[in-house]
């Protein structure tokens, strides 16, 4: 059974053309979305997903209409397949119940993993590259080492109370005594 989804992302937006599209190649039931696709939280795409049985067919007008990003779209299409289902874009001609559809899926999922390994090299190769200039990411330490001699100096005069001290370190008592236990 052919099973249609279509989405629009605001209400101003037709959606004759995907419907037109999904009926002509026979689509025995449609589900409409007019959501962002963005939105994680899509009722259309929830029940078209839900409806799915063994042997049928998700059939959409193009693939940016069902996944909000290369990883939303796979991770989308695995659920399909998981549910013994499969997956046909008109505009593209996948059609994961053809080997032929089945190798372009794998290809985009194979670039969904590179495109991912390549942030994260970009992202270490960044930190790295900051921390040789002597920048570390993460909060900014409340107390330097000349604070801490303040703290110590300050701590050995019994007239100052410990909420004194911390006053004027702007601290708090937590922070004040975890430098001065590395200390």
């Amino acid at each position: 059974m052919l099973i249609g989804y279509i989405r629009v992302s605001t209400s101003d937006q037709n959606l004759d053309l995907q419907l037109d599209a999904l009926k002509q190649v026979g689509c025995d039931k449609i589900y409409r979305d007019v959501a962002s696709g963005a939105k994680d939280n899509r009722v259309g795409l929830a029940e078209v997903l839900n409806y799915l049985r063994k042997g049928d067919t998700l059939v959409v007008w193009r693939l940016d209409r069902l996944g909000r990003s290369l990883r939303h779209l796979i991770d989308t299409i695995n659920q399909i397949k998981e549910q013994g289902s499969y997956f046909r874009s008109l505009q593209e001609s996948i059609d994961t119940s053809t080997s032929g559809g089945k190798l372009i899926f794998h290809i985009f999922g194979a670039l969904a993993e590179f495109e991912r390994d390549i942030i994260r090299d970009r992202t270490k190769a960044g930190l790295e590259a900051a921390r040789k200039r002597g920048r570390f990411g993460g909060r900014p330490k409340k107390m330097d080492d000349k604070k801490i001699a303040l703290a110590k100096t300050l701590m050995a005069d019994k007239s100052n109370s410990l909420n004194e001290i911390c006053e004027i370190l702007h601290v708090s008592k937590a922070t004040l005594y975890r430098c001065l236990k590395k200390e």
